[in-house]
């Protein structure tokens, strides 16, 4: 039940606001002697507290002034909505300045006002049509009470009461003041019911962006600079966000809150739907040009609403040999150059993350070299103002030493010793530096080698930062305090005994979230077309498991609705990026895929079937600039393999053809006609490169038909099986091998990852892109090969075993001409040139 406490003179200046109505009321008083500066700057604050769902001020009358009155937010002014609504409000004896105010200030609420005397003739009839009644003198007897209507609210303002000398009898003011908290708690009742109506999921009220396509088709940078994107604001008002659920970064980007997701958790899911793609060539295939231009068919041109959840690129290949991943043409996410760099920093937060981990690695192998128990104990747990005491990480330690005190001068010698050395055996260091940038001579380094360091050296090396560990569980996190625990649970190195030491053995957990904590927030942006797109997560599909992340995929689901489309993309061929997004991502999501979109060109099945080599910036040969049936229908056996792929898991795939200007109709004909024999729903020609959404209709309309379909999607393989053989299921089934083979380090990384107890992790493959084999020279589809286990490693954190197929660098190099060359700054406009 709501109560409302009357705040007396004597408690100073009151500002008096509710905490969901019938749940809680607090009273701020403030010091007598508060300026109005100070008590708007309350206001303020309270008007930005997404808790606070109604407000109301007490204040002397020489404190209410207009400044004060306009800076409560209309939504929450639990006593200005009093005569809101339509209200016909009767003005008795008021007149002059406060009279013209008062009737300005009624009549921008919404109300209806008149005024008249006491003596006006024709009194009763306006007291009988009055809902509210502001009298400034006290009401002669000879105006009966009578002549209210029932329910009338009166408000008395007449100078006897303001001066503290009563101008009506007891019984009416303590009516007065009884009515008046009454009509406070039916306002809040309605500012209630207006909040949790704006609680709720709406109508999506986007304004699409028009396009104009030019042909010759300019370039992206050009295409992306040409268009005027909305404000981000002015977006997530269109697709349902709250003003408090978004931190905006400059004009075109903002992070979401996930406190979206406890606001919209009974929400149904909208459908889910995953791009992939034929095993990649040198000629590209166009994913990323391909999700965004789906979801602008969907949104733009069917009115359907949808979101696109895209990896954020990497700088090393931005600069490096591959360029931009922001989509191309008049499909692309914008701006595009800020898609493209630093974003909203997330990379540099993993990079930080990552190497303050690594430092704390090699910093606690050399204290405990060069200390005693006793030394590293009193450093590690020191003396405070007089008092020691354990950090709430170190007491965790204890727990699971077996170690059940929480006085730290209660442990024994032995004790201490376990507690204090982690005894990490140098050569089991799993844990590398990373950095954001293609530098081929940091694959392998040498540390520890000042003076300082005391003799401990080390060869270590740098990995590019989306390989880290941390990345991954950026992208398979499902909370903050679900990333917390995954943070914790990352294998940095064993040791000596052969135990693994963790982040959480290392203390550092709690700093690595504290890193970490914006970088889950996904990013807001948007296509050409004005259609909302998330950028979150950034891991590579060779090396890690090649999906944007889980958080993206849920917001989006919940914000598009029961009917509308999430369009996320997996890295590389639907044998890489596609198998670890239902193997890896799926079970630890939760989520279930309506549809798969695989994509293809002529151009590449060309190559698989046989085509000549591809080199960087020579012209193509003339078997991909000319009709070639025999070449397209050889390679089309890529094409099955990975339907066939698609199929192992249950779900209705549609092909899409990315159409370019030198293939033949006959061409794309055949293509189509391959994929559907071979079992896809739909296969559809695509021009949103050329045409933007409009170029992706027919494909956006398979992709709503095929979601329709009866799903039986289902796991490759059970959890429960020993890792090496679901290391085999994935080589035989997925990539065609004949079987494995496992090297000697590799089987006792296995047996020791078994004992560990890590045997039931699903398999993350690190392995070539550029064929289905461990070769990357082999297009087509290569059968009868044995695939070589050279390695297995462990990914605890984020979840998953992952073994390494022949050589796997983690770290690219940068070419002879790397795309730097063409990258520049205009020192003038500030605009970036060159990107692609």
């Amino acid at each position: 039940m709501l109560s409302i406490s009357h705040v007396l003179p004597t408690f100073g200046n009151c500002l008096v606001f509710f905490w969901q109505v019938g749940l809680r009321v607090i009273h701020i008083c403030l010091p007598e002697d508060s300026s109005k500066d100070e008590i708007v700057n309350e206001i303020l604050r309270l008007n930005e507290d997404p808790n606070v769902q109604g407000l109301a001020l007490d204040l002397p009358e020489s404190l209410y002034s207009s400044k004060i009155l306009n800076a409560v937010k209309p939504e929450k002014d639990v006593d200005g909505v009093l005569l809101s609504d339509g209200k016909t409000v009767l003005l008795v004896d008021i007149s002059g300045t406060l009279g013209s105010s008062l009737q300005c200030l009624l009549q921008r609420r919404g109300a209806i006002t008149a005024s008249c005397h006491w003596k006006s003739p024709g009194l009763q009839s306006k007291l009988q049509l009055a809902d509210v009644v502001v009298a400034g003198s006290p009401k002669p007897d000879s105006v009966p009470v009578s002549w209210l209507k029932p329910g009338t609210t009166i408000i008395n303002c007449s100078p006897d009461s303001l001066s503290g000398r009563p101008s009506l009898n007891s019984t009416t003011e303590t009516a007065v003041c009884s009515l008046a908290a009454a009509m406070r708690m039916q306002n809040m009742v309605k500012n209630t019911e207006r909040w949790i109506q704006s609680q709720q999921l709406r109508k999506w009220d986007l304004r699409c962006l028009k396009l104009q396509p030019l042909s010759p088709v300019p370039s992206d940078i050009e295409i992306s600079r040409a268009q005027s994107p909305k404000a981000v604001d002015v977006l997530a008002k269109e697709i349902g966000l709250l003003t408090d659920e978004i931190e905006i970064y400059g004009q075109t980007k903002a992070k979401v809150r996930l406190s979206l997701l406890e606001r919209l958790k009974d929400q149904p899911d909208g459908k889910y739907v995953l791009v992939a793609g034929i095993t990649p060539t040198p000629l590209g295939e166009g994913k990323s040009t391909v999700t965004i231009g789906l979801v602008q068919a969907l949104t733009a041109h069917l009115k359907i609403n949808s979101f696109a959840c895209l990896r954020q690129p990497s700088q090393g290949p931005t600069f490096g040999v591959k360029g931009g991943a922001a989509g191309g043409g008049y499909a692309q996410v914008i701006p595009m150059e800020e898609f493209n760099l630093h974003l909203t920093g997330d990379i540099h937060a993993i990079t930080a993350a990552n190497n303050l981990l690594a430092a704390a690695i090699d910093a606690r192998i050399l204290h405990e070299n060069t200390q005693s128990d006793k030394a590293l104990y009193n450093r590690l747990v020191p003396v405070v103002k007089g008092v020691r005491g354990f950090s709430s990480i170190q007491l965790a330690r204890l727990r699971r030493l077996g170690i059940n005190k929480t006085d730290p001068e209660t442990l024994t010698e032995e004790e201490i010793s376990r507690f204090v050395r982690l005894d990490i055996d140098p050569s089991t260091i799993t844990w590398q530096r990373v950095v954001d940038t293609n530098d081929r001579f940091l694959r392998k380094i040498t540390v520890g080698q000042a003076n300082t360091e005391k003799g401990f050296v080390r060869q270590a090396q740098f990995d590019i930062a989306v390989a880290s560990e941390i990345m991954a569980i950026l992208a398979l996190t499902t909370s903050l305090e679900d990333m917390k625990e995954r943070l914790g649970k990352i294998v940095v190195a064993n040791d000596k005994k052969g135990e693994p030491v963790t982040a959480d053995d290392l203390g550092v957990t709690g700093a690595l979230a504290v890193l970490m904590k914006d970088a889950i927030k996904p990013t807001l942006m948007q296509t050409l077309e004005g259609t909302p797109v998330f950028v979150h997560a950034g891991p590579f599909a060779n090396i890690a498991h090649g999906n944007s992340s889980i958080l993206a995929d849920k917001i989006a689901l919940k914000l598009v609705g029961e009917k509308g489309f999430v369009v996320t993309e997996a890295g590389f061929g639907a044998d890489i990026g596609m198998e670890k997004f239902f193997n890896i991502k799926c079970r630890a999501s939760g989520l279930v895929p309506s549809v798969v979109v695989l994509v293809a060109t002529v151009r590449a099945l060309k190559m698989h079937g046989g085509g000549p080599s591809v080199s960087a910036g020579a012209p193509l040969k003339k078997e991909y600039t000319e009709e070639n049936l025999q070449l397209v229908a050889d390679g089309c056996c890529n094409l099955q393999k990975q339907i066939q792929i698609t199929q192992l898991f249950g779900v209705p795939v549609v092909v899409a053809l990315n159409v370019f200007k030198t293939d033949t109709p006959a061409e794309v004909d055949l293509v189509c006609k391959i994929a559907k024999q071979s079992g896809a729903f739909d296969a559809v020609p695509c021009s949103h490169w050329s045409d933007g959404g409009r170029g992706a209709v027919k494909l956006a309309q398979a992709v709503e038909k095929a979601a329709n379909q009866k799903s039986s999607f289902k796991y490759l393989y059970s959890l429960e099986l020993p890792i090496a053989e679901k290391i085999r299921v994935i080589a035989q089934k997925v990539y065609g091998a004949k079987d494995i083979e496992l090297s000697a380090a590799a089987q006792s990384q296995i047996d020791r990852y078994t004992r560990q107890g890590f045997g039931k992790l699903p398999i993350c493959m690190a392995k070539t892109h550029l064929s289905l084999s461990h070769q990357p020279e082999r297009k087509g589809v290569p059968t009868g090969f044995i695939l070589p286990i050279s390695d297995v490693r462990a990914s605890i954190g984020a979840g998953f075993i992952y073994p390494l197929v022949g050589t796997m660098s983690t770290m690219p190099g940068l070419p002879t001409r790397p795309c730097f060359y063409d990258i520049d700054l205009d020192p003038v406009t500030e605009e970036v040139k060159g990107l692609f």
